[in-house]
Formats: C-alpha cells, structure tokens, sequence
C-alpha cells in the first residue's frame, strides 16, 4: 500500500509554462487573512483604513529579502558556491526569523514616518502576523518539508490525523514527524490567546511581547524534531538559540518598560 502512496500535487495550476504553486497560493491567502484581521483591529483603534495595506507594500518584499539573506547566511557553504542559486526562493529555503526582523524594523521606520506608535501598530498586527504563520505552515505541508525526524505510521495514526496528512507524510519511503502541524496548531492557539489579551487592558507593546514569546516557546520544541534546521554550531539549531534568546529579551523588555513607565499607555484607553 505504501508504494502506492502519491503525494499531493504541489502544483494548483498550470497555464502552459506558467505554474502556480499550492506553496504561493497558500502564503497569499495567509497574507490576506492577516491583513483583514490587522485593518478590522486598526478600525476599532482609530487607524485610518489604508495604514496597514500601506504598511504591507513595504513590509511583506522586505521581510521576504530578509528571510532570504538570513537562510543564505546561514548555509553559505554552498551558495558561495553556487551564487546563482541566490535569488532562486521558489527552491526553498527562507527563514521565519529573518523575515520579522525585516518586518518589525519597517514597521518601526514606517511608523515614525507615520508619526503613529510603533508599539500600537505591533499590538494590532501581532494576531494577524501569527494568524498567517499559522497558514502559512501548510505551505511547507505541500512541499512536504520543514518535517521532523522518522516515525511509523502507526503513531501518526495514533496522533488521530486524516489520511491525507499521514500519507503527505510518507517521504522517499518513510514517515515523518508533521512538524508543520504541530507549529500551525501552536500558532492557531496563539491566535485565540492574543485576541483574548485584546480584551485585558495591558499596557502598550504588551501584546506583541506576549506574541514574541508564545511563538519563541512553540518554536523552540517544534524546532528539536526538526531534520532541516539551520546551525550555529554542530550541535546547536540557531532557530532554538534565537527563540530561547527572543524569551529572555522580552521578560526584560516587559520589566524595563513597566519600570520606566512606557507601558503606562493601556491598550483599552482610548488614547491609545
């Protein structure tokens, strides 16, 4: 039965030598739920309808550039050897961390350009953005990577999955652990505990900090079943290294800025 398995085709459509992947379909819809979600909150702030669509422009080609420069740093063994592979995204191989850095630093320049608060605009958009890296996951699902290590498919069976998840799981003759699904749900919760925060008056900034670190956390387990990881070191996976560090940071951010009073603004105020 097994060799009779056939994975999902990547492609969703084909108009001669164009393609359309189910990977890119997938990102944009993440990208268009994200951004429904960011304007309809931004709404409810007072934010003018077309700061987000604005911001967005900016924002998702740059975080796309970093996550790229980010991934190719990291493995540059090969692509100093292969420089014409550089610009070649549509192979794989970008890295969520590399793009909320470049996301987060034209957030910060767009809003003093704006002259709107940086943390205000992070507080809205923090549900959007891991609503989408929640999507987004499935991407890696039809691409069948960003998996774990080999398992039976007994215990997928035992995690209760649909065939059709079990069976894109079937690799060059083995099993492996859904990673992605294990992300996506963690994202997905994520989600509802930002929404949920929404309703509690913390204080400016609060809410992208609690997002910083429910990611961090999800991260760092989902990223030790990884077989992909990009290291620091033989034995160290810099996505670990970077959300363990990620944690520690905000704490301090969180306790810096209630100290200094720059959390005194309260999400639900209406100056806020």
């Amino acid at each position: 039965m097994e060799a009779m398995i056939q994975p999902l085709d990547p492609i969703a459509i084909s108009l001669g030598p164009i393609q359309v992947h189910w990977y890119g379909v997938i990102i944009g819809t993440g990208i268009a739920l994200a951004l429904w979600l960011a304007m309809r909150e931004g709404d409810k702030r007072g934010l003018p309808n077309e700061v987000f669509p604005d911001l967005m422009l900016w924002a998702i080609p740059i975080a796309i550039i970093c996550a790229r420069i980010y991934y190719v740093l990291f493995e540059w063994d090969y692509y100093a050897q292969h420089l014409g592979d550089i610009p070649k995204i549509w192979n794989g191989g970008i890295a969520i961390h590399g793009a909320l850095i470049g996301s987060v630093a034209t957030t910060y320049f767009f809003a003093k350009k704006r002259n709107i608060s940086f943390w205000k605009l992070a507080d809205i958009a923090a549900p959007s953005i891991i609503l989408g890296q929640a999507i987004g996951r499935w991407g890696n699902f039809m691409n069948q990577e960003a998996h774990g290590g080999e398992v039976t498919r007994a215990f997928l069976e035992n995690l209760h999955l649909p065939d059709f998840i079990i069976n894109q799981m079937y690799i060059n003759g083995a099993y492996y652990h859904p990673t992605f699904l294990y992300e996506s749900i963690w994202d997905l919760l994520g989600v509802f505990l930002l929404l949920a925060l929404r309703r509690v008056n913390l204080g400016r900034g609060e809410i992208f900090l609690s997002y910083i670190t429910w990611y961090s956390i999800g991260r760092f387990f989902v990223e030790g079943l990884r077989t992909d990881s990009l290291m620091l070191t033989e034995n160290l996976r810099m996505a670990q290294t970077i959300s363990f560090a990620l944690v520690i940071v905000d704490v301090v951010l969180w306790i810096i800025r209630r100290k200094k009073g720059y959390a005194d603004v309260r999400y639900l105020d209406k100056k806020q």
